[in-house]
């Protein structure tokens, strides 16, 4: 068996999202010191909806395949949707990820959830 997917060989290769949001109404950074892998998730919101997502991510092929799937997961659903997302999920969606390499797709629901903090942070509400 391959050590990676296919789902995951096509997110990281082609990757979905990639990118910077200029003013983006949330930023959420986040990194791995053991791995090196870091990990930047721009939104654009819009009535409690993601309009737009944008990941930057300084890593591995399955911390870049994470981003690209977890951004394809949050976009165009409501915050609320985006909170409930789990690294779990987010493996599911790449048809599973190496047991060394879960830690990627928990960066991914990290930097999701940090992101919508900072929006509501920004906007003076509390989550």
């Amino acid at each position: 068996m391959a050590l990676y997917s296919d789902k995951v060989m096509d997110h990281f290769r082609n990757p979905r999202n990639l990118g910077i949001i200029e003013n983006a109404d949330g930023i959420g950074e986040v990194g791995n010191a053991k791995c090196g892998d870091i990990m930047k998730i721009y939104l654009k919101i819009d009535n409690d909806i993601i309009t737009d997502v944008k990941f930057e991510t300084f890593g591995c092929g399955s911390a870049i395949a994470s981003s690209s799937m977890a951004t394809e997961l949050i976009k165009g659903k409501p915050i609320s949707e985006a909170l409930d997302l789990t690294n779990k999920a987010v493996a599911e969606a790449l048809d599973g990820l190496p047991k060394i390499k879960m830690h990627c797709s928990v960066l991914a629901e990290e930097a999701i959830k940090k992101a919508i903090e900072d929006y509501y942070e920004k906007k003076n509400e509390k989550l």
